[in-house]
């Protein structure tokens, strides 16, 4: 059977449950944090489930509108969407190449993905909040570095590595644990044409 080109948008009734579904993962996962006092955002779980999922189409609307929706009570949110989409279309991208199928790989594609987030984020940073991301670790580290080098942008890059690393590696762990936990017949409901033994 063909497998179908990872562009097509497949916005079935699925695909259309999977997104609120992903925005409220979302929230669990930043309220988790945010209880526990975690020195990680884990406010993109429910982004990279609909991404490996629906696709990196299916992902990128999850994220935006994720930060759309936060973006009514919190506005720092909107101008993330932009991240939250770059997020979505990675993993979508990964997935389907077969780079999120074991354990092994997945930590390869937790990286690879944090440093994505890392590169968009980092202007934002710079260009609305002067370079500091809001994490008392990575902004601890953001003062030390921008007093030993007075650069803005070393100072908020090196920020941004030391929470969206980490934060992206466990957030993709946790996807996949749960996208491994889904019945097959979950899953075929997204993955239509795809080739489901991938995923051993």
């Amino acid at each position: 059977m063909k497998k179908q080109s990872m562009w097509s948008l497949r916005l079935s009734t699925a695909a259309l449950v999977l997104i609120p579904v992903a925005v409220g993962v979302n929230y669990i996962g930043k309220l988790l944090a945010a209880l526990l006092k975690l020195p990680l955002w884990l406010d993109s779980i429910g982004t990279v489930l609909a991404a490996m999922l629906g696709g990196p189409i299916v992902g990128a609307l999850a994220g935006a509108i994720n930060n759309i929706i936060y973006g009514f009570t919190d506005p720092i949110s909107f101008v993330y969407a932009i991240t939250s989409v770059a997020i979505g279309l990675v993993v979508g991208i990964l997935f389907y190449k077969g780079f999120i199928s074991s354990w092994g790989k997945v930590l390869v594609a937790g990286l690879i993905i944090g440093l994505v987030a890392t590169v968009v984020s980092t202007p934002i940073n710079i260009g609305f909040w002067g370079g500091t991301t809001g994490n008392v670790w990575g902004d601890a580290l953001y003062t030390f570095v921008l007093a030993k080098t007075d650069s803005t942008w070393l100072a908020s890059l090196l920020d941004e590595i030391v929470v969206d690393i980490p934060d992206k590696i466990v957030v993709v762990l946790v996807s996949y644990g749960i996208f491994k936990g889904l019945p097959q017949n979950v899953v075929q409901l997204y993955t239509n044409n795809q080739k489901i033994e991938t995923l051993d």
